[in-house]
């Protein structure tokens, strides 16, 4: 382990056995070397690399501090790297929605509560009436994460919120290249949010499946072409 990999460790130890809570400001820096048994230039090198993952917050003229730990702001650096891969790699986003925001959406028809239900069917309603193919997406991230938010888990909601919003693209991509994408996708979420209604936690499940499976092998299938085309 570097020097460095230490002082993150310590730091990180100090947070997790509540010596250093969600908001508090860490002491200076020469004291908390002092306290750590490490050197300025690491302690310095470790705040750096947990300020790039939101596990801290340095504020020029302030000090630095712990941020609120929230499970949305620590993902914030996987939507980032998945924002960084290619095609390919974007389906591997699509295999791990598939295999987690099904078991959500299964949960979500256990948990949502009727006001959530109505905000849905609103959502919905607003995807109909979309003028361009992209409000229609926009419309379609907003409706996952609504029903992911009432399976009432916030890291999972967190993370699939980081991992849908890399997929924006090919979502587009979809409408435009794939005939009747839109009206498909209208009618599945039509699917789900009729499985929410009724309490079904496998159909909803099934639903959810049929639809995000549905854009992957459309994904893979383009991929897959491109991959084929000879060399000009």
């Amino acid at each position: 382990m570097s020097v460095t990999d230490e002082a993150i460790a310590r730091i990180r130890e100090m947070i997790a056995d509540g010596r250093l809570k969600p908001g508090d400001r860490l002491p200076k820096e020469a004291d908390l070397a002092a306290l750590l048994g490490l050197s300025r230039n690491s302690l310095r090198e470790a705040v750096r690399a947990l300020s790039l993952i939101h596990v801290l917050d340095v504020r020029q003229g302030d000090g630095t501090y712990v941020t609120s730990l929230e499970p949305e702001r620590l993902l914030e650096a996987v939507g980032f790297m998945v924002e960084l891969r290619h095609n390919s790699s974007l389906l591997e986003v699509f295999e791990v929605r598939r295999l987690l925001e099904p078991a959500a959406t299964a949960r979500a028809a256990e948990r949502i509560t009727a006001e959530q239900l109505a905000e849905l069917e609103l959502e919905m309603q607003r995807a109909e009436a979309a003028e361009t193919l992209e409000q229609l997406v926009e419309h379609d991230l907003q409706f996952h994460r609504m029903i992911v938010a009432a399976a009432g888990n916030q890291v999972l909601a967190a993370l699939l919120t980081q991992l849908n919003s890399p997929t924006v693209r090919a979502r587009v991509w979809r409408g435009l290249t794939q005939d009747g994408a839109q009206a498909r996708t209208l009618a599945e979420h039509r699917g789900i949010v009729a499985a929410l209604s009724a309490r079904r936690g496998d159909l909803a499940h099934a639903c959810a499946l049929v639809h995000i499976a549905g854009v992957e092998e459309w994904l893979r299938a383009s991929v897959q072409a491109v991959e084929d085309q000879p060399p000009a």
